[in-house]
C-alpha cells in the first residue's frame, strides 16, 4: 500500500514539472531579422539582461527642451540642474533602463532611475 501512496505522489509530483523549453534557432533568427527589418538589433538590456531588440534613434542626442521636438517623444535632462529653462537631449534608444530626468517646456519632471 505505502508503494502504491508513493507511486501515485511521484507521478501527481512529475505532472507538476514545468516542461523545458527549447530554444531553437529559426525562432531566435526570426526575431533577430524582425529586429533588423525595423532597424535595430537584439541586445540584452537590463538588470535581468533580458535579449531586446533596442532601436536607436535618428535624433538621438540632439538638444531638445520637451518631448515634442524628439522622434521618441522624450527629452532627458540631467540628474540635477535647475528645475526650469534646462536643455537636455534626446532619448538614445527605445529602452527606459538608466537613470534620468524628462523635460516639458524646459522644465524638469522628478527623476528616476530604471533598471
Amino acid at each position: 500500500m505505502k508503494r502504491l501512496v508513493l507511486a501515485v505522489l511521484a507521478l501527481a509530483l512529475a505532472a507538476c514539472a514545468a516542461p523545458e523549453l527549447e530554444t531553437s534557432a529559426p525562432a531566435a533568427q526570426t526575431a533577430e531579422s524582425v529586429c533588423a527589418a525595423r532597424g535595430g538589433a537584439l541586445e540584452r538590456v537590463g538588470r535581468a539582461q533580458t535579449l531586446q531588440c533596442v532601436i536607436r534613434f535618428a535624433d538621438a542626442g540632439k538638444p531638445c527642451t520637451d518631448g515634442s521636438q524628439c522622434e521618441a517623444g522624450r527629452c532627458h535632462g540631467p540628474m540635477e540642474a535647475p528645475r526650469e529653462n534646462v536643455t537636455g537631449q534626446c532619448q538614445a534608444t527605445n529602452t527606459a533602463f538608466g537613470c534620468y530626468t524628462t523635460l516639458t517646456n524646459g522644465r524638469m519632471g522628478p527623476a528616476i532611475c530604471v533598471d
